[in-house]
C-alpha cells in the first residue's frame, strides 16, 4: 500500500471494465507469486488452499487469482453482487482472507453474505478470518468500511477441458 500502487477498483472486465465509486469503492492490486516474500507465502496458502477444494470438494479447479483489495475508509463499499454467473466457465470458488488487526464493530465493512434460500450472514473482517465460498452461487456485499480494510481474495477458475 506505501508504494502507492493500489488503484481504483473497476466492474465488468474487459472491453465493458468501468469504475463506478457508487457501486464498489475499494482500491485494489492483483497479486503475483513472489518466492521468498511474504506475499509468496500467502500465495502459496491460496494455491494450497485450491489444491484441497478441488480434492475435497470435488471442485476441478485449475488456476486462480489474488487480489489485494483496499476499503479506504469514508463508507467505501461493495453492492450487492456474484463473482461469476452460472453456465460460464469462469470463477467456480471464491476465497477471502482478511489481515484488519485491531478490528472493531465501528470500522465497519462486514461482508455479507446471501445463502441462497436463508437469511443473510455477515462475516466480520477480523485478522486471519478466511471465508470461502461458491463464486457463482453466493451473492455478497462488503457494507460501509469507515476504517481501511483489507482483505485477499482468490478466485478460482475450473480446469481447462482436455
Amino acid at each position: 500500500m506505501a508504494s502507492g500502487s493500489l488503484r481504483p477498483a473497476g466492474i465488468r472486465r474487459g472491453a465493458d471494465r468501468t469504475q463506478d465509486s457508487s457501486v464498489r469503492g475499494d482500491l485494489i492490486e492483483w497479486v503475483l507469486p513472489e518466492p521468498d516474500t511474504p506475499l509468496g507465502e500467502l500465495w502459496e496458502s491460496f494455491r494450497t488452499l485450491g489444491d484441497a477444494l478441488s480434492t475435497g470438494a470435488y471442485l476441478g479447479l485449475g488456476r486462480f487469482d489474488l487480489q489485494l483489495a483496499c476499503y479506504p475508509g469514508g463508507g467505501a463499499h461493495y453492492s450487492r453482487h456474484r463473482d461469476a454467473f452460472p453456465g460460464q466457465s469462469n470463477r467456480r470458488a471464491t476465497a477471502v482472507w482478511y489481515a484488519n488487526a485491531g478490528w472493531e464493530p465501528a470500522h465497519g465493512g462486514v461482508l455479507r453474505l446471501y445463502p441462497e434460500g436463508s437469511a443473510p450472514v455477515d462475516v466480520a473482517p477480523v485478522l486471519d478470518t478466511l471465508v470461502v465460498f461458491l463464486s457463482e452461487r453466493i451473492e455478497h456485499e462488503v457494507l460501509p468500511a469507515y476504517a481501511t480494510r483489507l482483505a485477499l481474495t482468490a478466485w478460482y477458475y475450473g480446469r481447462a477441458a482436455g
